[in-house]
């Protein structure tokens, strides 16, 4: 017999196993000598109550052997099959790519950037010397954006695919199986790496190709449809299968399907700081206590106010985490945010930002790069109000409402440094007036959320492309161009790693019916 029920644990002994048995044999009002072994299915905390508990769904298993699942994937061999091309080595590259392989094709990616290991000089460079390369930094590499920026597997995207699927797939290349369970998964930047690694040499083995340091810089189009595409280089690779999986900051790639006449459009998206708490403050609020115990791992929270008709929302939070320069270009200032598997650092931070539609900013709606225009003026003027080398503009948050100049700083987990500014001169008024009447607000919802020990950190720009890319709803091909499918987060149809990973399967079976 395999039931399925839910128990309380208190911390501190959610991981014991004979605690579980014990608590499972008495749900189900047996001995715990009948269970021959549980699976964990879902695990999330309750901080809800006056005691914070672990709600756990289990698997039981009574008087029958018990079966550990196996996540091992055994990939075919594709060096001879038909090609898809897919331009970018990010998670929706990397998992078109996968899946591409077990549909019998073979995947050639094409990454602008290098290796994920060979990336931390440059993003060594760009904490410390506040130098950015445009092809290798925290957004283009191999991994893309999320290999070095967290690994949050947290998703709302359950209806376009199957998360569990990508989960597993982690697991089978050496993330633990704790992000099968746990409610707001979770890999870490320090372990990511290892993983990418592991996805690539999966993908080699198999008999598809990577291509590094490879920049596309135009479509092979003939009669609408797509033929392949021309590198930097001059060199050509012919396919008639192209899923672009690009990223939300590549820029030249927009300008490119423009100058080609490929319909582009402008999109929404959202813009505004990274805010960032000493830890021990989220943890006093989401724990109800003084200190939190070593049983608990550092807090996280979810604010979100609606402000004069827009949407000011927090995102991407950080536990224990770090605040990132993730700029592409010269000249200009993106911050964004990151964990390592431990969740250990200090501070806690979360992108807290304004939706912006089209109609808010300037400029004819007809213009695909009237947002992407908007967005890199803002990080223009981030950069100029830090004074150069990556500095960021910051403000203390009481002050930042009180339109006051913070005397000092707190002391912050962003390497290349902080001036103190009114950011009001850095963010659009409408922006920078929704966000200091969310602020006090989310302080009333969040004790101890409102406070000077707060920094706020320009800016948060990068939260999901300006531009979009548009495609068929059934084909996922671009309605002007047969073969070519705009995928992941650079194109609009996704979020994050887990939405993006899916969109790639998507659009790699879509590719299929094609070919």
């Amino acid at each position: 017999m395999i039931k399925e029920i839910e128990i309380v644990c208190p911390p501190g002994q959610h991981e014991d196993e004979a605690v579980l048995k014990g608590l499972a044999a008495s749900a189900l009002r047996i001995s715990p000598n009948k269970i021959t072994g549980f699976q964990i299915i879902k695990r999330s905390i309750d901080a809800r109550g006056r005691k914070v508990v672990y709600r756990m769904q289990l698997k039981v298993y009574v008087d029958e052997p018990f079966r550990a699942e196996s996540y091992t994937v055994n990939y075919p061999d594709v060096k001879e099959a038909k090609p898809v091309i897919i331009v970018g080595a990010g998670p929706a590259g990397l998992f078109a790519a996968l899946q591409c392989i077990e549909l019998g094709l073979k995947p050639i990616i094409i990454e602008r950037g290098k290796e994920v290991k060979d990336r931390r000089r440059d993003l060594a460079n760009i904490n410390k010397q506040g130098l950015v390369n445009p092809e290798s930094n925290y957004c283009f590499g191999e991994g893309g954006a999320g290999t070095y920026s967290d690994g949050k597997l947290y998703t709302r995207s359950t209806k376009r695919g199957d998360v569990n699927q990508v989960l597993k797939i982690f697991v089978a290349h050496g993330a633990t199986t704790d992000i099968l369970v746990d409610a707001r998964p979770h890999i870490g930047t320090n372990k990511l790496p290892q993983i990418i690694t592991a996805i690539r040499e999966t993908i080699l083995n198999a008999g598809g190709e990577i291509c590094f340091d490879a920049k596309v810089t135009s479509l092979i189009i003939s009669f609408d449809k797509i033929k392949g595409v021309e590198l930097a280089s001059g060199e050509k690779i012919n396919s008639n299968a192209v899923i672009l999986a690009t990223g939300h900051s590549a820029r030249d790639i927009f300008e490119m399907l423009h100058r080609q006449n490929v319909l582009i459009e402008a999109k929404p998206f959202a813009l505004g700081v990274r805010i960032e708490h000493p830890q021990e403050i989220i943890d006093r609020a989401q724990y109800h206590c003084e200190v939190r115990g070593d049983d608990l791992p550092p807090s996280y929270y979810s604010l979100v106010e609606q402000v004069d008709g827009r949407g000011v929302f927090s995102f991407c939070m950080c536990p224990g985490g770090i605040i990132a320069p993730c700029a592409t270009e010269a000249n200009e200032i993106v911050v964004n945010g990151w964990s390592p598997s431990k969740r250990n650092n200090p501070y806690a931070n979360s992108g807290t930002v304004v939706q912006i539609n089209l109609e808010d900013v300037a400029g004819d709606e007809s213009n695909p790069f009237k947002m992407l225009k908007f967005q890199q003026e803002i990080e223009r003027i981030a950069f100029t109000a830090g004074g150069g080398s990556l500095v960021a503009p910051a403000q203390r948050m009481v002050d930042f409402v009180n339109g006051r100049q913070s005397i000092d700083l707190p002391k912050n987990s962003y390497l290349p440094g902080t001036k103190s500014t009114q950011l009001k001169e850095v963010l659009p008024n409408w922006i920078n007036e929704r966000l200091r009447k969310a602020l006090p607000v989310f302080g009333q919802k969040m004790k101890g959320y409102y406070t000077n020990e707060a920094i706020l950190v320009g800016v948060e720009s990068r939260t999901s492309s300006p531009v979009k890319v548009p495609r068929d709803k059934e084909t996922l091909q671009h309605p002007q161009i047969t073969g070519l499918f705009p995928c992941g987060e650079g194109a609009g149809y996704a979020g994050g790693i887990i939405s993006a990973a899916i969109d790639g399967i998507n659009c790699a079976t879509a590719a299929l019916k094609i070919l």
